[in-house]
């Protein structure tokens, strides 16, 4: 039914080929996706990859995703034009890991030139940060602060920009798309406390600490967006050893 995925994008390789079996009529309208697990396999790519091309096609309005019961043909790419679909917008896990790489370093010299004005300033996003866990955009302000300010450590503009622009990224349709499945309350509570982890070891002016702490928290970032859409799904496979049928 799929080919196997080569080297270019892949996630938008991933969408690519699931638009055409859209478009050329072998998922109709209304009809559920392989699941996760089972695209990937037969793609021969990751569940995140599988995960960033859904979001995509959702994104232009070719598929709808329900949480715990799969996903679902919305129209076909014949029925109107495609508002969004862009080769330069980076997946979501694609950001997370390059974060990942550039963060974790920055953390670790963080705790090397740590002064009590920069344990202050992590402080003052932390005691805010604390009281908005029900205003998504308010903590998501202040999560960018956050990275900046440690960022901001090291007295380098250019590091200032980056992490700046990386976090940015977030801002773009795929990654909001993403975020309004798995971002909540809970889920902003579980950054704070890794937040807060960071500032301790980062203020102790341990760079290994400082440096795991940061992985920690962005490896977190990540296992919070990864939950399978048809997750509930999934587990009654494991159970019963059938696929589950929708009522």
């Amino acid at each position: 039914m799929f080919a196997a995925i080569q080297s270019r994008r892949l996630y938008r390789q991933v969408a690519d080929q699931i638009r055409s079996q859209i478009e050329h009529g072998r998922l109709g309208i209304g009809e559920r996706l392989p699941g996760e697990r089972e695209l990937a396999e037969e793609l021969g790519v990751s569940r995140p990859t599988i995960r960033e091309a859904l979001i995509a096609l959702e994104v232009e309005g070719l598929i709808h995703i329900r949480m715990g019961s799969g996903v679902y043909v919305a129209r076909s790419p014949r029925d109107k034009p495609i508002l969004v679909h862009s080769e330069e917008l980076e997946g979501p896990f694609e950001l997370l890991r390059a974060r990942a790489l550039i963060e974790c370093a920055i953390a670790e010299e963080a705790a090397r030139a740590i002064t009590p004005e920069h344990i202050a300033a992590m402080d003052d996003v932390l005691t805010q940060m604390a009281r908005t866990f029900n205003s998504p955009q308010v903590s998501i302000a202040l999560d960018r602060t956050f990275h900046t300010t440690i960022a901001g450590i090291m007295e380098n503009a250019a590091l200032d920009r980056v992490v700046g622009e990386l976090f940015d990224q977030r801002m773009t349709p795929y990654f909001t798309k993403l975020a309004s499945y798995f971002e909540s309350a809970a889920s902003w509570r579980e950054a704070f406390e890794e937040h807060r982890a960071v500032r301790d070891a980062i203020a102790a002016g341990d760079p290994p600490r400082a440096k795991a702490a940061m992985q920690y928290h962005l490896q977190q970032s990540q296992r919070r967006f990864s939950r399978s859409f048809d997750e509930d799904l999934e587990g009654e496979r494991g159970h019963s050893g059938k696929a589950s049928k929708q009522k």
